[in-house]
């Protein structure tokens, strides 16, 4: 679920933002490089899982879970008239400013659910990263915060992932790499019946059988 929430984010922004930015990505480590690589790129946005913040049971059998994640927007620009401008941009287009990209990330993304199995997204902190001007140029980085929540299906006490062929089954990658693995229940094929007259004694008991997923032979239509 984290990956498809990460790249559902990403898609949406590049779709919404078009050309207000070179570049929408998942985060790699860009803001640990040198700072005229970065500002190369800018105005750019990076899309990372913050972490889970919470997990809570859903109901009393605790065999599902509500898993509350933040994920976090890292909008950057840069300006080389002053600091002022790479957050309240210019006079030209393509100045867009980094006060704008908030702006713009938080009204994309706000009560979205992205197609996903989630929570509309709810909307957390700004966060200043960077607000620093240079001998040539200022840059501004700021981080923006977003919470949603999913629901996560718990293994039953003493069991193993289910053996599965559907590469799409949660249970996929254990399979895949040889972990330890239960065989799912049989498929219920018939339920037992047994009719008590009220009054009369237990011997008297009429025993049955209902099997599942058989057709009457007689049904027509």
């Amino acid at each position: 679920m984290i990956t498809d929430i990460e790249t559902a984010l990403v898609a949406r922004l590049q779709a919404g933002l078009g050309k207000m930015v070179r570049e929408v990505a998942s985060y790699a480590g860009e803001l640990d490089d040198d700072v005229g690589r970065i500002v190369s790129v800018f105005p750019a946005i990076w899309v990372t899982f913050g972490g889970i913040t919470k997990t809570e049971p859903s109901g009393t059998s605790h065999q599902k879970y509500k898993t509350h994640g933040r994920f976090v927007v890292v909008v950057g620009d840069y300006n080389p008239r002053s600091e002022a401008s790479t957050r309240q941009g210019g006079v030209n287009k393509n100045e867009v400013g980094s006060n704008l990209l908030v702006q713009s990330v938080r009204r994309l993304l706000i009560g979205q659910d992205l197609g996903l199995a989630v929570k509309e997204f709810m909307p957390g902190r700004v966060k200043t990263l960077f607000n620093t001007a240079t001998r040539d140029r200022g840059y501004s980085v700021y981080a923006c915060e977003f919470d949603t929540y999913w629901m996560e299906n718990a293994l039953e006490n003493g069991k193993w992932p289910l053996r599965t062929d559907d590469p799409n089954d949660q249970d996929a990658p254990f399979n895949t790499y040889h972990g330890r693995l239960s065989d799912p229940d049989p498929d219920l094929t018939s339920i037992g019946t047994r009719y008590h007259q009220p009054g009369t004694d237990t011997s008297a008991d009429v025993l049955g059988n209902i099997k599942l997923g058989e057709q009457d032979d007689n049904a027509t239509g």
